[in-house]
């Protein structure tokens, strides 16, 4: 990496502050064209923040970030603006006019951190939910990541791999030297099982880490005009659905996102349930049945309050029963009463559903938060297992621990991982 690279790593213009960042082997060369001698590390100096021909810029704060005590774990600069268009685009244009220095791509000041060993891939994938976040659900489990905790934890059991292979070779290559004991790799088994065990409770706690990052979803079911979609845009807020009297208006689902007690909620809007229909309708049905079977709450509405029929409560899911339009009906026989008039039952059920998820998604931030995560520990615990079979040669049982072992690498971005680091590090801005 010979450029040196810059953006602007604040927020959106105008702005009362503009933070631009410079990363690479040029730093110190933009930081004597610019202010003079360079500030103490880590130090803000107040500096007229000049171009190359002497012509003030802006007046503001530099900072200098010395390698390899920085973000990227090269020189790093960081100059502090006013925040306006004009004084950003000059300072901006001026750096791009000087030699070695462009423009920065999506994410590569995180990628130049991974690549310069700041950080794994597990924290740059927290950092990216971090910004990303927009629960307190979500903002927990990706500063966790961000923290360092997953990579931590799969150091561990890494490290334990590799004691645990060299148990096994040793007694495979040195079982005839007198200073080694007979079968050094009897206890194997048992350190093998615990770090299967171990692996297997982060991925079932895992299930509700990559909710807590995607969302609880919650679908909702009823027969046509039975207040779905009314209740969805009460609940939104907005006008997200159509409503009319006309039963089968709604065709198609639609996606509500909200904030239920700090966790990340997708309510999901259904086309009515009915016998017949027009071949539109029918397959807006098969949808949103496709979708319940798959949500974590299928939330039934219906006017008399009897319940959801058969079909719906052998699809598996937890359902909550609603009995709509109680302005209009007496009390059904079960279910939550709600009036998309009355306020205080509205609340009441965006408290119950605040319950349910955090009662699905509550506890200590889990470690694994993504599908690749996942992936990657499922893997390993899939080659543990095997290791684990009765009458397994010493040969294969330490093949399968170096596959474990790999599997974690890949976990951490220690090994096999250029296939995957476009996609985690373009979902970050381009100043991060």
């Amino acid at each position: 990496m010979t450029d040196t690279i810059f953006a602007l790593s604040s927020g959106s213009l105008p702005s009362g502050l503009a933070v631009v960042r410079v990363s690479g082997p040029a730093v110190r060369f933009v930081i004597e064209t610019t202010i003079g001698r360079p500030p103490e590390p880590r130090r803000a100096a107040l500096k007229t923040i000049r171009d190359t021909n002497g012509e003030a810029i802006d007046r503001g704060l530099a900072l200098f970030f010395p390698a390899p005590g920085s973000f990227t774990g090269e020189d790093v600069a960081e100059f502090h603006l006013h925040g306006g268009r004009a004084v950003v685009a000059a300072f901006l244009a001026f750096l791009g006019s000087l030699p070695g220095l462009r423009l920065a791509e999506a994410g590569e000041f995180t990628r130049r951190a991974f690549d310069n060993g700041q950080l794994d891939l597990t924290e740059a994938e927290g950092l990216a939910d971090l910004i990303a976040a927009e629960t307190e659900a979500q903002r927990r489990l990706a500063l966790r990541l961000a923290g360092g905790a997953f990579r931590a934890r799969a150091e561990d059991w890494r490290r334990r791999l590799i004691d645990l292979r060299a148990y096994v070779e040793a007694d495979l290559d040195f079982s005839d030297e007198e200073d080694v004991p007979d079968d050094v790799s009897g206890g194997v088994g048992i350190g093998i099982a615990a770090l299967r065990d171990e692996m297997e409770r982060e991925l079932t706690a895992g299930q509700r880490g990559e909710r807590i990052r995607d969302g609880f979803e919650v679908v909702v079911l009823g027969p046509p005009n039975a207040g779905k979609s009314s209740l969805v845009n009460v609940l939104a807020e907005r006008d997200v659905a159509i409503v009319t009297d006309i039963p089968g208006t709604t065709r198609d689902l639609l996606e509500v996102h909200l904030d239920l007690g700090g966790y990340a909620v997708t309510l999901v809007d259904t086309a009515g349930l009915r016998d017949g229909g027009d071949v539109i309708e029918a397959e807006g049905m098969r949808r949103g049945r496709v979708r319940a079977a798959a949500a974590d709450l299928i939330l039934w509405l219906d006017e008399e309050g009897d319940g959801a029929p058969e079909d719906v409560v052998g699809l598996g899911v937890r359902i909550l029963s609603i009995h709509a339009k109680i302005d209009l009906h007496s009390p059904g026989r079960e279910g939550l009463g709600v009036s998309v008039h009355d306020r205080a039952s509205i609340d009441r059920l965006l408290q119950r559903l605040a319950q349910e998820a955090a009662s699905r998604l509550g506890g200590e931030a889990p470690l694994v938060s993504r599908a690749r995560q996942r992936q990657c520990l499922d893997q390993a615990v899939a080659t543990l297992r095997d290791a684990e079979s009765p009458g397994l040669p010493k040969e294969i049982m330490a093949d399968r621990l170096r596959q474990a072992g790999e599997a974690l690498g890949r976990l951490t971005g220690r090994i096999d991982v250029e296939e995957v680091l476009g996609s985690i590090f373009s979902t970050f801005c381009i100043g991060k």
